[in-house]
């Protein structure tokens, strides 16, 4: 009998977060789920720009991913670092920013991850107002290496990809010369090795690529993405890149 009333209890809480889960509205952060092709789901946080109105300007979206210590705790513990802290401070910002969370028992640049996160990007774009031409992706350490697989997989989907503290495969870097990436990575990182950036970085640039940047961060260790995220000028930056121009 405990054992029933207490899975009934479970089903009944977990029902009720769902039906107060809030809709997302311009100018706040707010959490949502997406149930995926296999049977999953994958939980984000999702802000709409002030000024956002579904027959209005299309906005451009940008996809965070954040590191491996934010997979374990509520979706909430994911405002921790990046864009979604500047928003959880009251912060506005110009782009639809969506922030979805990894289980622990997995990584961003594995399959079953890159799957969803595709789902997850298509769920977007076809539910909100979205300019297509501006796509931007970014994200810190396991998120930095999942942003240079994203990237690197399906590099025509972006306007531009900003990986910091990350890593990807290097024989792959031809596909990306086309790419804006402006990667940031800590010289004395102890947990990803500075080296990981300067392989892809480097790879990109013997295959032909000529819009591919690495900030080498001095004296700074794992925790590159502080800086990273607090620069006006990364920011400026990702605003004129296009998909349209990335021939």
């Amino acid at each position: 009998m405990r054992n029933i009333f207490s899975t009934t209890l479970i089903l009944s809480l977990a029902l009720t977060t769902v039906a107060f889960a809030e809709d997302p509205t311009p100018g706040k952060q707010v959490e949502q789920s997406l149930a995926t092709s296999d049977g999953g789901s994958i939980p984000y946080l999702i802000y709409l720009p002030k000024d956002y109105s579904a027959t209005g300007e299309k906005v451009p979206f940008m996809l965070f991913l954040h590191g491996r210590g934010e997979s374990y705790g509520p979706l909430h513990i994911v405002t921790k670092w990046g864009p979604p802290r500047r928003l959880e401070a009251g912060e506005q910002m110009k782009y639809l920013v969506v922030s979805p969370q990894c289980p622990g028992d997995s990584a961003w640049n594995k399959d079953d991850q890159q799957k969803r996160l595709l789902e997850l990007i298509a769920f977007i774009e076809r539910t909100y107002h979205i300019d297509e031409d501006r796509v931007y992706l970014t994200g810190l350490s396991m998120g930095g290496f999942g942003t240079w697989r994203l990237a690197t997989d399906h590099p025509e989907m972006f306007a531009a990809a900003v990986p910091v503290c990350g890593g990807g495969d290097p024989s792959k870097a031809a596909n990306l010369v086309n790419l804006p990436i402006w990667a940031w990575h800590g010289v004395a990182d102890p947990t990803v090795p500075f080296q990981r950036s300067v392989d892809m970085v480097e790879g990109i640039k013997k295959a032909g690529g000529t819009k591919v940047r690495l900030t080498s961060l001095e004296h700074i260790g794992h925790f590159s993405w502080q800086a990273a995220y607090q620069s006006n000028d990364l920011y400026n930056w990702i605003d004129k890149q296009k998909i349209s121009q990335n021939k």
